[in-house]
This record gives C-alpha cells, sequence and structure tokens, in this order.
C-alpha cells in the first residue's frame, strides 16, 4: 500500500507538473517581430527587427499558466530602406542610441477557446513602461523531424506612438502601430 501512494503521489506530481518551456527559435528563422504603421494614409509601411530573442512556457492542459519573454535589440530595425531606418533609429523616433534595447514581460495569459488568448504584458519601448494585450493564436505543436518539440503561436497588437514617447508629427493617420508576432519556440 505504501508504494501505491508513492506511486499515487509521483503520477499527480506529474500530472501538475509546471509548463514546459520552450526557446524561440530566432536562429532557425522561424520566429519574427513585424510592423506596419499607415503612410500617410494611404499605404502601409513594413518592417521588422532582426535581432531579439526570448522563451516562453506553455502547458497544453493549463494554457492560462502560459508566459513569456522577450528582448529585442532595437537597433535591428529594417524597413528595407536604409535612410528610412536611420531616421527610426535617431532620436525623433527609437533613438536606439539612448534605448539600445526593448523589452515585453508577460503578466496574464488568458485562454478564450479554439486556440485564441489574450497574453497580457508590459512592454518596454524608449525607456517607457507600458501594459499591452496581444491576440493570440495557437497555431500548433508537436514533434519535429530532429528529435525535437515545437509549439507556435501568433500575435497581434496595436499601440499610440506617443505612448511611448514618439511625438514626431506623421499625419493623423499615422498615429498607432500595428505589431505582427510570430514565434515558434522549441521545447528546452
Amino acid at each position: 500500500m505504501k508504494k501505491f501512494a508513492v506511486f499515487l503521489f509521483a503520477a499527480l506530481l506529474g500530472a501538475t507538473a509546471q509548463a514546459a518551456q520552450y526557446q524561440i527559435d530566432t536562429k532557425g528563422a522561424h520566429a519574427f517581430i513585424q510592423f506596419r504603421i499607415k503612410h500617410l494614409g494611404y499605404s502601409w509601411l513594413y518592417g521588422r527587427f532582426d535581432d531579439f530573442s526570448g522563451s516562453f512556457s506553455y502547458d497544453e492542459n493549463a494554457p492560462e499558466k502560459s508566459s513569456v519573454e522577450v528582448k529585442i535589440d532595437v537597433a535591428s530595425l529594417n524597413s528595407n530602406h536604409a535612410e528610412r531606418d536611420k531616421h527610426l533609429r535617431g532620436a525623433d523616433f527609437l533613438d536606439v542610441a539612448k534605448y539600445p534595447t526593448a523589452t515585453f514581460k508577460s503578466t496574464a495569459f488568458e485562454p478564450l477557446g479554439n486556440g485564441k488568448a489574450k497574453l497580457t504584458g508590459e512592454l518596454t519601448l524608449r525607456g517607457v513602461t507600458k501594459p499591452i494585450t496581444i491576440d493570440v493564436t495557437h497555431i500548433g505543436g508537436g514533434k519535429d523531424p530532429w528529435g525535437g518539440y515545437r509549439q507556435g503561436f501568433s500575435g497581434t497588437t496595436e499601440f499610440a506612438l506617443k505612448d511611448f514617447g514618439i511625438d514626431y508629427n506623421l499625419g493623423p493617420a499615422s498615429q498607432t502601430v500595428e505589431m505582427i508576432l510570430d514565434v515558434e519556440g522549441v521545447r528546452m
């Protein structure tokens, strides 16, 4: 009976184990942080951050316990136009000389069903920390061909530039930026 109790206790511990930890796969180019903003209200300007790192925890049986942390090298901004990128990295916008890093740390993950969720957390950009909410879709998860295990998510959010100290006048149609986040993580 004593062995059965130990076995049962161990099984219960396994069933309530913490969420699996995943490293965001930036080396394999399976993760992207992109943005878009209206250009004068006539078209979209797209860009991305090429250098970032992070990790997340995820438990398929208890997704509400999920969390994520990301660190972005803001100077890695790339909008496919060198002169514009120089301006965006300067003091009018991201001021990368003074604020070289942006971070995001989640505070809550709310499953909504059908693979959808709301991820809330603190974004620090240009030295300002503000809460943001990301609409998340779980793309899928499973074994990969190299013996690992992966999970993938897509997310979107938007925020006002002025909330993070960016007051450059781009016109009334260009006051908010949209972020598009696609993340694949490899279980550690």
